[in-house]
């Protein structure tokens, strides 16, 4: 086995039993996601959760891939929240993408993480030209000591629940179809960093969170709140290139309504409520700055039905 795929345990990790173990990209950390994460705590064994990064398709498809719904670090925070003892991060490069799925099964699953409780969907395939299937799974789990339990689909008023289908959702700026499927608010995170303090000269100061070059499922203009540490406040929110100013790489920026807090240099989460309205190029920075007036007032009735979610 190549030193690539060994995985130490260090003692804190470590079970007499094993682990109950799911294998995936768990991209959003949705409802189903959490459902399979729910089923794995009856095992009453740690939980562990195997992911990737890239993730397979980001290996395979390259630029084509569609943009992640979370990043690795939101992923791990999201999957802590879940209750999981243990997230491991397997480099997918080309010798794993490689590895016959037999051999994922003996060197990872059961030499790597002593797993004794497997929790996988009915149509999970793994392994070298996607060849491993549930099948495989249950009569190698037979012949080397783990038990393997089939997640069904989670369904909302028919439709099965993907991160796919959530993408869509963003897509088209139907936030309260994403939020219900992920159980949350749509968010993204990041650090504050300085920008060219455009909004503050047009009198809108913003907080400029760092994407870190990373392509999002959604862009516009939205209803939203910044979270720093324990305050929030109702922001407008802007994800894009911004046009007007002839802008070259996508910025997210959240201007807090009735404050200007200081918040260069810290982790803030932008929780996206409402899409106000496509990203538009404007003649000038006067019509600009007329249509952010509006973006703070359609923000401000939005929250004022809804004080509960921020403060």
């Amino acid at each position: 086995m190549s030193a690539a795929f060994a995985i130490h345990r260090s003692p804190h990790t470590a079970s007499a039993e094993g682990l109950a173990v799911t294998i995936g990209n768990f991209d959003g950390v949705h409802r189903g996601h959490q459902t399979l994460l729910g089923a794995m705590g009856e095992s009453g064994l740690p939980r562990a959760v195997l992911t990737f990064e890239p993730l397979p398709r980001e290996y395979f498809q390259g630029r084509e891939a569609p943009p992640r719904l979370t990043s690795l670090r939101e992923k791990i925070i999201l999957l802590r929240r879940q209750g999981v003892n243990l997230v491991l991060c397997l480099p997918f490069r080309r010798a794993l993408a490689q590895l016959p799925a037999a051999d994922f099964v003996r060197h990872i699953l059961v030499r790597g993480l002593h797993t004794r409780a497997l929790y996988v969907g009915h149509d999970f395939r793994f392994g070298a030209g996607r060849a491993g299937d549930f099948a495989l799974l249950r009569r190698m789990g037979r012949e080397l000591g783990f038990t393997v339990h089939e997640q069904i689909p989670f369904l909302l008023e028919g439709q099965r629940v993907s991160s796919t289908g959530i993408r869509a959702f963003l897509q088209e700026g139907a936030m309260d179809l994403a939020a219900a499927w992920l159980g949350r608010p749509y968010s993204l995170c990041g650090r504050v960093v300085h920008g060219d303090h455009l909004g503050r000269e047009l009198g809108f100061p913003t907080a400029n969170v760092s994407l870190r070059r990373r392509p999002v499922a959604l862009r516009g203009i939205f209803a939203g709140i910044l979270r720093v540490a324990e305050r929030s406040w109702p922001a407008a929110v802007s994800i894009g290139m911004r046009p007007t100013v002839q802008g070259r790489e996508l910025v997210l920026e959240a201007h807090a309504l009735d404050t200007s807090p200081d918040l260069y240099g810290q982790r803030a989460e932008v929780e996206l409520h409402q899409k106000l309205r496509d990203e538009i190029k404007y003649p000038d920075l006067d019509a600009l700055k007329a249509a952010i007036a509006q973006d703070v007032l359609a923000t401000r009735a939005f929250f004022a039905e809804r004080p509960p979610l921020y403060g």
